[in-house]
């Protein structure tokens, strides 16, 4: 699932390990994330939400047709 974690993160000047810490995850869970590695738990999705400002979907781009 393809996201907009790091363009979000890059826009507001904010580095790996301040958000990290924001979310209370390592900064490789970070780092794989935006690396689209890791899908993001829904508590997490959640979270980012909250933290940007902005809905789940407006963070996390979903296809239907993508198989992950």
């Amino acid at each position: 699932m393809d996201n907009r974690i790091q363009e979000l993160r890059k826009a507001r000047h904010i580095s790996q390990a301040e958000l990290a810490d924001a979310m209370n995850v390592t900064r490789q869970t970070i780092i794989s994330l935006e690396k689209g590695r890791y899908n993001a738990s829904l508590e997490l999705a959640y979270k980012l939400a909250i933290f940007f400002q902005l809905s789940i979907e407006e963070i996390f781009l979903f296809d239907l047709n993508q198989d992950d």
